[in-house]
């Protein structure tokens, strides 16, 4: 229920790019949004899947607070995470703190059964030069697919793991106690490579090259050269999302759908972010209902202009078309 005090604000949602992105600008987060307004920030981050506020000079529990309208805040087991409130996670990189393992592309935590929905993240200090975020739809990339290749994938399920931050722990008897209970609590989950979204039903591609490790029940040599197909697609240009960052700018997106890379182009200049998650469901397959290799004759029929191999131009082409 809203507070008797909260009003209505007049703000507008701008559509950045045509696959992904959206800047809300006229809002103030400092101050509770009324359901309404809620509801037209919640149903423009579903269909934009990234959301940027500008200027937004609020304080860690106003962000925390914001979050939460979208569902309960994780624990990150790994990230730097602030004293006294865990579900925050302080990110101030600099010359004597380099940054470390985000310049590639991930979404967050799929090592977890149940990987995050979303992360929101504000930036308090900023570089000069660089420290720019790519954002990349998943939604997207598998709408960009040929019928064949999409039909193949539904069904397939991916093993994950959290490899890269096996890094961080040292030969220490209590960093070796550590990591053995936290191989325990996330032993490499399977995901489905095609999930449906919660929420709006759409097919997303739901492996990443930090987390996702192999096809399960595939060969080695099929399943890394399939995965290393998937991973290149978050490279494609209309896909994405480049945000450069400017102080008390957050940025709400959605994990279900969105991989993203942090530039290290900054180092030794000083970086400083504040992130939240919010926590998600299990994955569930997408089931695309195809009815044989007619259904999918049939839908090839209806694309045009398709004379190049997949993942090249025509590829692209074909989104833009649908």
């Amino acid at each position: 229920m809203d507070n008797p005090n909260t009003q209505n604000q007049n703000f507008s949602i701008r559509r950045i790019n045509l696959n992904i992105g959206a800047e809300v600008s006229g809002i103030d987060l400092s101050k509770p949004l009324s359901s309404t307004d809620f509801q037209m920030v919640h149903t423009a981050w579903i269909e934009h899947e990234v959301l940027v506020f500008r200027d937004q000079k609020i304080t860690i529990d106003n962000q925390a607070e914001f979050a939460k309208r979208f569902g309960t805040l994780s624990v990150h087991p790994f990230s730097p995470n602030m004293d006294g409130r865990p579900e925050v996670i302080i990110l101030d990189n600099h010359k004597e703190n380099p940054p470390r393992y985000t310049d590639c592309w991930h979404s967050d935590e799929t090592f977890r059964k149940s990987p995050p929905m979303g992360t929101m993240l504000r930036a308090e200090i900023v570089p000069e030069i660089g420290g720019d975020t790519l954002f990349s739809s998943m939604t997207a990339a598998y709408a960009g697919l040929s019928p064949r290749l999409q039909h193949y994938l539904t069904g397939l399920e991916a093993i994950h793991d959290f490899g890269p931050f096996q890094k961080l722990f040292t030969e220490t008897s209590e960093d070796i106690t550590r990591l053995r209970e936290l191989k325990d609590k996330y032993p490499h989950p399977i995901h489905p490579v095609i999930r449906k979204h919660p929420v709006n039903g759409k097919p997303i591609i739901n492996v990443n090259p930090q987390f996702t490790v192999a096809i399960k029940g595939m060969p080695r040599n099929e399943s890394r050269h399939l995965l290393d197909f998937l991973f290149s697609l978050s490279s494609i240009p209309e896909y994405q999302l480049r945000l450069k960052w400017a102080p008390n700018t957050i940025v709400l997106w959605e994990n279900r759908s969105v991989q993203h890379y942090a530039v290290h182009d900054y180092y030794p200049q000083r970086r400083k972010m504040i992130r939240v998650t919010i926590e998600g469901d299990m994955p569930i397959a997408f089931d695309d209902k195809m009815s044989g290799i007619s259904r999918i004759a049939d839908l090839e029929s209806k694309r045009t202009g398709l004379t190049e191999d997949i993942g090249e131009v025509a590829q692209r082409q074909a989104f833009r078309n649908k």
